[in-house]
Parts: C-alpha cells; structure tokens; sequence
C-alpha cells in the first residue's frame, strides 16, 4: 500500500502550483495585509491540498468524499479572497483571471475525483 498515493493525483499536484502562486502573489501586499488576507489566503490555498492528502488517504468513501468537499470549499474561500484582493487594488483584473481560470481547472479535477471516488 502506498500510503503518499495522494502525491501522484494531477490535482494535488496542481493545487500545489495554486499555492506556489499564492505565496508569491501575497510578497506584494502591504504589510498591513500580513496577519489578514495575506494569512487567509495562504492557509486556505494550503488547505486544498492538505485536504485533497487527507481525504485520499481515507479507507471509507463518504470521508474521501467529505474531504474533497473541503478541499473545493477552500477554493472558493481562496477565490473570494482574490477577489477582495483586486478590489483592493493588490493584484489587477487580469491576475484574478488567471487565477480563477486555475482555480476552474482544479474544481473540475476534483469533480472527476469525486465521481471516480464514487464508481469505486
């Protein structure tokens, strides 16, 4: 049993580029932003992939299920958050793109997973 499977899965992969992303983007924010959305955004970029491990890493269906739940939770958590960020000014309308097109592309991965996940 490979108990680091998770590791292999394009989608924790990918989400481990979101937060690569994430932390390079919030070395841009004023300092005043540090303990708030610079903090919000980190851990709720990590947490997709923290969940997406743990979830993986479950033996019964409906907690594999749940954790991919919160992994796609934490993407949304992570888009709103973008989005305060460019009304702010911290990041343009076309960095907020780029990241909601990445952030699609993981939403619709963890989808298949779940399906997948189910037809077990």
């Amino acid at each position: 049993m490979d108990i680091f499977c998770y590791r292999k899965l394009v989608v924790y992969q990918k989400s481990k580029e979101l937060v690569k992303r994430t932390y390079k983007l919030v070395e841009r924010f004023p300092s005043k932003e540090n303990f708030a959305l610079c903090s919000q955004l980190r851990r709720a970029s990590v947490s997709v992939t923290s969940n997406i491990a743990e979830g993986i890493s479950r033996f019964n269906i409906k907690e594999k299920k749940h954790f991919i739940e919160i992994a796609y939770g934490s993407l949304m958590e992570v888009s709103s958050q973008l989005e305060l960020a460019e009304a702010y000014l911290y990041i343009t309308n076309e960095e907020l793109r780029l990241f909601d097109e990445q952030i699609l592309s993981l939403v619709r991965q963890l989808a298949s997973l779940i399906k997948t996940l189910l037809a077990e």
